[in-house]
């Protein structure tokens, strides 16, 4: 039976948790998808694990839809969530366009990074039949701004705001929030504080839904390993293992661990 947005509404309102992992190729889909993976993210993350720059800000348009089309083919029943690269979504015009455009290459969601600003463009997309997932805390489009890859809301004002536009944007139409390096107690109150779905990456396990880099948890991370990777594959012996594994530790939360979690 194939995953939709209800079947993530459901997973949290029973308090059972979803398993959301990157795939941006058939072959990586169909595995992933057959491995019982949830829900597939075609990630602007692309542009570093296969672009090999040291940001995701120069991925176009043109590559997503691409990497969607591919994903779609490979896919056997996950819910695919495609972001929209940087830029992509500055105007609410722009926004309505090219997340049409990444629907009809098979995805069946589109993620955004942003706060409070978004409202209207999330509102005009959910009005429009496009689910939405809303990227907080770590937004790598914004890596300029922040001055590099940091945890974000560790102090109370920064916390107390994060919460109020996860709200803000619940209500504006967001289907899913996203929360990328929040410390754990942080994650957790924003997941009780909105009805809908929250995948955390490096927010603890206290989130709906868990995803990681594909790369990442095969251990072919390249740089600096963040804290809140894990090798599977070391454990497992195939790459099909490994994400079996990785959808099993999700499930039963027993990943993520203390050591991969910002407590603060």
């Amino acid at each position: 039976m194939a995953i939709t947005i209800n079947t993530l509404r459901d997973r949290k309102q029973k308090g059972e948790t979803f398993s959301v992992l990157t795939s941006y190729d058939a072959t990586f889909a169909q595995i992933v998808s057959e491995a019982g993976v949830d829900v597939i993210l075609i990630g602007d993350s692309l542009g570093m694990v296969l672009q090999g720059h040291d940001s995701t800000l120069p991925v176009t348009m043109d590559q997503m839809v691409y990497h969607v089309s591919s994903v779609a083919k490979g896919n056997r029943g996950s819910l695919i969530m495609a972001d929209m690269p940087f830029m992509s979504y500055g105007t609410v015009e722009a926004a309505l366009e090219n997340a049409a455009e990444l629907m009809r290459s098979g995805a069946h969601m589109v993620k955004l990074e942003g706060t409070d600003w978004m409202k209207d463009t999330i509102h005009a997309l959910s009005e429009r039949g496009v689910p939405v997932c809303a990227h907080l805390g770590l937004t790598p489009q914004f890596v300029n701004k922040f001055g590099g890859y940091k945890v974000q809301g560790r102090d109370e004002k920064h916390a107390e705001l994060m919460i109020e536009h996860a709200c803000e944007l619940v209500a504006a139409g967001a289907d899913v929030i996203l929360l990328e390096c929040v410390p754990a107690p942080l994650a957790a109150r924003i997941t009780q504080a909105v009805q809908a779905p929250v995948i955390g990456i490096g927010a603890g396990a206290d989130t709906d839904g868990q995803v990681l880099v594909v790369h990442d948890m095969l251990g072919m991370t390249t740089g600096r390993k963040p804290r809140f990777v894990k090798d599977f594959l070391a454990e497992s012996g195939s790459v099909k293992g490994a994400i079996e594994a990785y959808v099993a530790a999700v499930r039963d939360r027993t990943f993520p661990s203390e050591e991969h979690t910002f407590k603060a």
